[in-house]
């Protein structure tokens, strides 16, 4: 196969420098609110309340905060969530009580969440969804995830809350230059066109800040695209597996006696092998088919996590198996925003991400009761199997989704008849 060079992206430092500080800055509040709370006397009821407040306004207007942006400009439309953050950070040490901290988290949860969406939107389209560029941005995403905790948990051992969120005021500031450094993506047409034939942007007005249905119905519509289909039904699967980590793996950990350290030991390898994965992601795209790769590399991945209590509580066993499969999800992850990003065109890179968001929200929400209840029922190991048995039945229908997606791609580039 031949080996295609990656197209060529202006400024790459800004550019990759958003995807570092954007996923860094929503782990960073992620990892502050429940110090915070538990530091304001909250039970584990209210603290768990307040984490999952941040995904509402996410679930709702993902789609919409999407739209806005491949009508109005990437860029544009991320730095005002990107500057509505830092607003808000100042104002958490200054709210002791539940319901008004709920509100507040809700709307910077929301924020955060746009501010995210709109960096990857912005690699997409600038790079018209190439793999390599996206696998080296996820690459620096997963370095933001991983220092911005170590970081902000300094800052609130030194001082507590007021120092902590100062630190969020700071890393926004830093997104903000990484935003103005890095080029804006071309609008979609659907201006007037001036006197000299070009095409000039939509005027934003008041009315377009109210979702539209017709825009809703636009995006589920990329649903039917094979490829767009496949791929969201492989995310979801894939935050499925996380949600097994951040629940029933850590319950099953504690369990058999591992520390805290070690636990973190385990969940720290599989964020530096996803980062090492993503910069292979490019290699493997052209290496063999990418529909195939995904599917297959998000069941070994299932059977990885989900195998977890045949692993004897062996360290080194549980240590390989979270290698295995954070370099698993690392080439999956850019394959898939790449596949998507084809998929869908240049001018609908917003729209795609936002309906991701949606499911990833949608899966954060209803995942982890029904792990809940699968844990009730039967033992926690008992639960691994029926779980992993269960996603790998939900598999099943994907292989016809990824035979329809290979057989649409085959088409795409069949040469036109002369």
């Amino acid at each position: 196969m031949t080996r295609q060079r990656p197209a060529a992206l202006s400024n790459p430092v800004a550019v990759y420098a958003t995807g570092l500080l954007g996923m860094g800055y929503t782990d960073l509040y992620i990892f502050l609110i429940p110090l915070y709370a538990l530091s304001l006397g909250m039970s584990a009821g209210e603290v768990g309340a307040l984490a999952g407040g941040r995904h509402l306004l996410a679930l709702f207007l993902s789609i919409h905060v999407g739209v806005l942006m491949d009508r109005f400009g990437t860029r544009r439309v991320t730095l005002f969530f990107v500057w509505t953050a830092i607003a808000l950070s100042p104002v958490f040490p200054l709210v002791p009580s539940f319901w008004p901290l709920m509100l507040l988290q809700i709307v910077n949860g929301g924020a955060l969440s746009f501010g995210w969406s709109g960096s990857q939107t912005l690699i997409a389209q600038l790079t018209d969804g190439d793999t390599e560029h996206i696998g080296r941005f996820n690459f620096f995403a997963r370095l933001g995830t991983t220092i911005a905790p170590i970081i902000v948990g300094g800052a609130w051992d030194i001082g507590g809350a007021w120092p902590a969120y100062l630190i969020g005021v700071a890393w926004g500031m830093l997104l903000t230059i990484a935003l103005l450094r890095a080029p804006e993506a071309e609008l979609a047409p659907g201006g007037r066109a001036d006197a000299a034939g070009r095409t000039q942007p939509v005027r934003f007005r008041l009315r377009d800040t109210v979702p539209r249905l017709s825009d809703y119905i636009a995006c589920f519509s990329l649903l039917a695209i094979p490829a767009v289909a496949m791929t969201m039904a492989i995310f979801f699967l894939r935050n499925a597996t996380n949600g097994v980590q951040f629940s029933l793996y850590v319950v099953y950990l504690n369990g058999i006696g591992l520390t805290g350290t070690t636990i973190g030991i385990l969940f720290a390898a599989i964020e530096i092998m996803s980062a090492l994965g993503s910069l292979f992601a490019g290699r493997a795209m052209r290496l063999g088919d990418p529909q195939r790769t995904m599917l297959s590399g998000t069941v070994l991945s299932i059977l990885l996590i989900c195998g977890t209590p045949f692993l004897g509580g062996i360290f080194v066993l549980l240590l390989f198996a979270q290698i295995a499969r954070g370099w698993l999800q690392g080439v999956v992850q850019p394959m898939m925003f790449s596949v998507q990003a084809k998929a869908v065109g240049r001018y609908r890179q917003g729209a795609v991400v936002g309906l991701r968001q949606t499911m990833n929200r949608l899966s954060s929400i209803v995942i982890p009761p029904v792990m809940g209840v699968i844990a009730d029922w039967w033992s926690i190991s008992a639960s691994f199997v029926v779980l992993g048995a269960f996603l790998l039945l939900l598999c099943v229908p994907i292989v016809r989704l990824t035979r329809r997606a290979a057989q649409a791609a085959i088409v795409e580039e069949a040469p036109e008849p002369t």
